[in-house]
């Protein structure tokens, strides 16, 4: 199991806490407990990453408004919805808010394990996709403002005759200036360019 994951469990009855816990332990899975969703958001940091199994009929706050008060958060954790109640209405407004599953108690090992997997990959994409994003940014705070504004210009589709009497100078120093902001960048065509340039805005 990837150990930077973590599923947390939120279920205010403690059996099934308990019972999470064991299953989710002996298959390698590192697991978190809170009694209520109320524990979890006071708990809650920004760095946590992994699975969240709420069960959607709890003391206090429900799951489906923890799913929402997450989502007003800006947290993207993904969530599996449990219930011990099967309910079409509240499966439906689960899935709307992009519940990976809904899962009715006695739980389905195979199905519960699948879930959390299927949230395992979205949470390794969606961190992947922000480490890109991260690492693309620091990339473009290394250009001079010369070389940020020739990539501006190039990006919109100018050429290199077009661009430099737009910035007062020679079609040679925009080329110099193109080769070095692409070689900073590490991309090799305006297709990649034009990607990372969209990171910006």
């Amino acid at each position: 199991m990837p150990h930077d994951l973590t599923v947390f469990i939120v279920d205010d009855d403690p059996a099934v806490r308990d019972a999470l816990g064991l299953l989710l332990g002996l298959r390698g899975y590192r697991t978190a407990m809170f009694a209520g969703a109320e524990d979890f958001l006071a708990a809650r940091r920004c760095d946590w990453a992994g699975c969240l199994l709420a069960d959607i009929r709890m003391n206090g706050m429900d799951g489906l408004s923890l799913q929402a008060r997450l989502t007003e958060l800006g947290c993207a954790i993904p969530v599996v919805i449990v219930s011990g109640h099967g309910d079409v209405a509240l499966a439906r407004a689960a899935f709307k808010a992009n519940a990976i599953d809904f899962l009715e108690k006695p739980f389905d090992d195979v199905k519960l394990l699948g879930a959390i997997e299927e949230a395992y990959a979205r949470e390794r994409q969606q961190r992947g996709a922000e480490r890109r994003r991260a690492g693309g940014l620091a990339l473009l705070a290394e250009l001079t403002p010369r070389e940020r504004e020739v990539m501006q210009l190039v990006v919109t589709g100018q050429h290199n005759r077009d661009i430099g009497p737009a910035l007062g100078i020679s079609v040679r120093t925009v080329e110099v200036h193109k080769a070095r902001l692409m070689g900073k960048l590490g991309v090799d065509n305006v297709a990649d360019l034009v990607r990372l340039s969209m990171l910006d805005e």
